[in-house]
């Protein structure tokens, strides 16, 4: 499994992130001024990705439609339902906000020119979908809560908007902004000032399944998980299907091959546990979407 496949995985796990911690607004604003473009390939061992607000001015680089529309509905990745195209394809947005607009209604923004641009229909459903709980186990937490402060916070508070992805072949970090990131490689995935929900999500790139958080804890948690070579190997060909990557049949095999048992117990020394479990879970639709987004 090759570098290439970690960056594309981990590009994936960005959606989570910015869809984090978002309340509704009631109105739907827009954009001024947008562009949509497929985004430039990356060389083999570079990754690069994110949001980033400069003043007035959202820049959006090297997301799938899937993340997008993630972005734009509040919803997650396995929460969408559309042709394959939508998780590999990727694009660059660079937008104007309005005057005396805010971080928290980019969504309703994003909804706007997606539908717009790409002319999508869709439709919302309820459907039973296999999950992962991520509960306490009966042994109580054993993993450590990062102290508050002033200068950290939680992970997408309210206001700028500013996550990222960089990395190497030996491993690759993803960086939510306000001090907390996760960092991934050399058989581990190590986490720093995260709220359980978000290590659901991104534990759930690596999973076979979703993972939804049911622990009820608060605070943000350091906490680092160790793999065998082969369980890790696998999550890296999972979280590179997720994101859309097209690979051989022998890759997945391998991943289909392993048992997952690291990740399972990794989780358990945290005083955590996986539950397998059925949750109802609203799907957003793609009924119609073009692939080629109109002019700008």
């Amino acid at each position: 499994m090759n570098f290439t496949g970690i960056r594309r995985g981990l590009l994936g796990v960005l959606a989570a992130a910015l869809v984090y911690g978002q309340a509704p607004a009631p109105a739907r604003p827009e954009f001024e001024v947008a562009s949509i473009k497929p985004s430039a390939p990356l060389a083999a061992n570079q990754a690069r990705a994110g949001l980033r607000i400069d003043g007035a001015q959202v820049s959006c680089t090297a997301f799938s439609l899937n993340d997008l529309l993630g972005i734009a509905y509040r919803v997650r990745n396995y929460q969408i339902s559309g042709p394959e195209w939508m998780a590999s394809e990727r694009f660059d947005i660079n937008a104007k906000l309005p005057a005396a607009s805010a971080a928290k209604e980019l969504p309703e923004m994003f909804q706007a020119l997606l539908e717009e641009r790409f002319q999508m229909k869709m439709h919302r459903e309820k459907r039973d979908l296999p999950v992962y709980g991520l509960v306490v186990g009966k042994g109580g937490l054993q993993m450590q809560q990062a102290p508050p402060d002033a200068a950290t916070g939680a992970p997408n508070a309210t206001g700028g908007v500013n996550v990222a992805v960089a990395g190497q072949s030996g491993g690759a970090t993803v960086n939510y902004g306000n001090g907390a990131y996760f960092r991934l490689g050399s058989n581990q995935l190590v986490g720093h000032k995260l709220p359980p929900a978000l290590m659901a999500d991104v534990l759930a790139r690596f999973a076979d399944r979703p993972v939804i958080d049911m622990t009820e804890l608060k605070g943000n948690y350091d906490f680092t998980l160790e793999f065998t070579p082969e369980d890790f190997r696998a999550m890296m060909i999972r979280s590179a299907v997720a994101a859309g990557v097209t690979l051989p049949p022998q890759a997945l095999q391998l991943a289909e091959a392993a048992s997952l048992d690291s990740l399972f117990s990794a989780v358990e020394k945290l005083g955590l546990k996986l539950e397998a479990r059925k949750a109802p879970m609203e799907v957003l639709v793609i009924d119609h979407a073009e692939k080629t987004p109109t002019d700008n």
